[in-house]
């Protein structure tokens, strides 16, 4: 089962702060769900450890995830997201600090639906995180639940 809750997988507290705030500032009010480790966003989606059985969340209708992730990386989530048949057409789109060629090829290779540099300055941070959050929010179909 989905619902409108966007999961945030990012470790940088700082990143977190700020794509909360681009969130509000565009008035984008999906519920926002925080991990800050590959192992918690896996457990979350996997309802695996402290998400297991009655506690276990629905899954999110879109995930935002950072690859530079402490315990699993993010191309490791994104490999068993989708792996599992719960997960797999989740809309997930990488926000991360690289701009590697490899990193964007292997992202887009293991299924990213799209890839964003994190932009530098906290405006232009705002304005992507704005335009990310209206399209995946508001104007993507996402697949019916499962």
């Amino acid at each position: 089962m989905t619902n409108n809750t966007i999961l945030l997988v990012e470790d940088n507290p700082d990143d977190v702060e700020l794509t909360l705030e681009a969130f509000s500032r565009n008035k984008i009010a999906n519920p926002i769900y925080v991990v800050n480790d590959g192992a918690a966003a896996l457990d979350y989606l996997l309802g695996r450890g402290k998400f297991a059985g009655a506690d276990r969340p629905p899954l999110p209708s879109l995930i935002l995830l950072d690859l530079n992730l402490p315990k699993v990386p993010g191309l490791d989530v994104l490999r068993a997201v989708r792996a599992d048949a719960h997960t797999h057409l989740i809309p997930t789109v990488i926000l991360t600090t690289s701009i590697e060629d490899k990193d964007v090829i292997d992202g887009y290779g293991l299924g990213a639906n799209a890839y964003v540099q994190k932009p530098v300055g906290f405006e232009e941070f705002v304005v992507a995180v704005g335009r990310l959050g209206m399209f995946w929010t508001l104007t993507n179909v996402a697949p019916p639940n499962q």
